[in-house]
């Protein structure tokens, strides 16, 4: 992973565009050449970013460019889609690269990795004519727990928790915006799936669009007097 903090400008080009002024940022290149532009708040969501699979190209800037100040210009191209993300570096503050290794990935804790199972093999609680698609959908900041398919064919993703607060809302949010920007995915509805749900959290995903399952564990290990809710 390469991390360099560095003065910039960034242009998204492609199926929409959007522009970030010249500021200082955080630029996180991924070995599977994604890249990702954080500044220093908003939590882990980035400003902008292209997932992969895509290029990068490091290029020298022409004779405007450079009498502007620009250094060095990374045009990331999304293979897919062919939308481009274009970073014009006009200062280099730090630049540093780091083998991670290979994550073993997310561990979840007994119970909600149960609930996870039990959901994707009773898929029909998201609704009448769901049907599973794969559990863990990988995405590029991170794996959705559950991804389906409605009775219409469209997109589903299943955020699952034992207890879910707000934090949980933000994180399912995040992984919206990125699979909606995918042609092949969008629309992708979300739903947040837990045992407990913190009334803020409540308030927040359904002002989102988001549905919210509340599953009974027992229930849906076929004990009786269970029950499972679908807001």
């Amino acid at each position: 992973m390469r991390l360099v903090i560095a003065r910039c400008s960034v242009d998204y080009a492609g199926r929409l565009s959007a522009h970030l002024p010249l500021a200082t940022r955080l630029l996180m290149l991924k070995a599977d050449g994604s890249l990702l532009v954080h500044s220093d708040g908003g939590s882990y969501k980035p400003l902008n970013w292209m997932s992969p699979p895509c290029s990068v190209e490091i290029g020298e800037p022409d004779e405007e460019q450079a009498s502007a100040g620009i250094t060095q210009v990374w045009t990331v191209t999304q293979k897919k889609t062919q939308d481009k993300l274009i970073v014009s570096l006009y200062e280099v503050l730090a630049d540093e690269s780091h083998d991670l290794g290979t994550d073993p990935g997310l561990v979840k804790d007994g119970v909600e990795a149960h609930l996870q199972q039990l959901l994707a093999e009773q898929i029909e609680l998201l609704g009448d004519g769901h049907t599973l698609v794969r559990r863990e959908y990988m995405t590029a900041i991170g794996p959705v727990d559950i991804l389906a398919r409605d009775d219409a064919g469209a997109s589903v993703a299943v955020e699952m928790k034992r207890n879910a607060n707000i934090d949980a809302v933000e994180q399912l949010t995040r992984y919206l915006e990125l699979m909606n920007r995918d042609p092949h995915l969008r629309p992708v509805q979300g739903v947040l799936a837990a045992q407990t749900v913190a009334p803020q959290a409540r308030t927040l995903a359904e002002d989102r669009g988001i549905r919210v399952l509340v599953l009974d564990y027992d229930a849906m290990r076929g004990i009786e007097g269970g029950h499972t809710r679908l807001f």
